[in-house]
């Protein structure tokens, strides 16, 4: 059956997001037909506000309101500046402020390096951090990067790229989760718990 364009249009938009297939696509899309006009005028609004009311931090390149040169946390007062947390998404900011347990500032890399889908080092926030780092007042760095190929890659070319300005390297702890069990725990996870292994207080 032959889809009238503007449908076809919105399903071929809606597949092109991540975690949407050609089903969920064009479930969305007859949704949003069979919807009240409001709800698809709101989500014509809010995808328009997403680009023309959203834009980059220009110290640590999250997300911030359009307009402002710096986001709320490296414009902070109450945030140690020395402290840097180098993660690779905005998301991941979002997942470390939620503890609560974190007061540095952050630098979003926005990407791993990637040989295979053609990511080199130029491709991401890189040297914006290393001028940050080389502009003093810098004491440590945390790389948390995902326990991946591709994170773990990033993180030591990071190491490489930091090591001769003499901060202190860190790099998120991984082992095991709380509540797991040791049973259902891979190698992996169980070597890196093994060797991550901390004095008891």
């Amino acid at each position: 059956m032959l889809l009238p364009e503007p449908l076809q249009n919105l399903i071929n938009a809606l597949e092109r997001l991540p975690g949407i297939g050609p089903k969920s696509a064009s479930r969305l899309a007859f949704f949003l037909l069979r919807a009240p006009e409001d709800a698809s005028q709101n989500l014509a609004d809010a995808l328009t506000d997403l680009k023309n009311k959203i834009a980059f931090c220009r110290e640590c390149y999250n997300i911030t309101m359009a307009g402002r040169e710096r986001c709320e946390i490296c414009a902070s007062d109450r945030r140690d500046g020395a402290v840097i947390c180098v993660v690779e998404e905005p998301l991941d900011v979002l997942a470390l402020e939620r503890t609560g347990g974190y007061q540095g500032k952050y630098h979003v890399l926005h990407g791993v390096l990637s040989p295979i889908e053609g990511v080199g080092p130029d491709d991401l926030k890189i040297r914006p951090l290393v001028e940050r780092v080389q502009r003093g007042g810098v004491e440590e760095i945390i790389l948390a990067t995902n326990p991946s190929m591709e994170g773990d890659a990033t993180a030591l070319y990071l190491r490489q790229q930091l090591q001769p300005f003499g901060v202190h390297l860190t790099r998120l702890a991984r082992g095991l989760p709380v509540g797991g069990d040791l049973e259902y725990a891979d190698q992996n996870t169980l070597l890196r718990a093994l060797s991550g292994r901390q004095d008891m207080f």
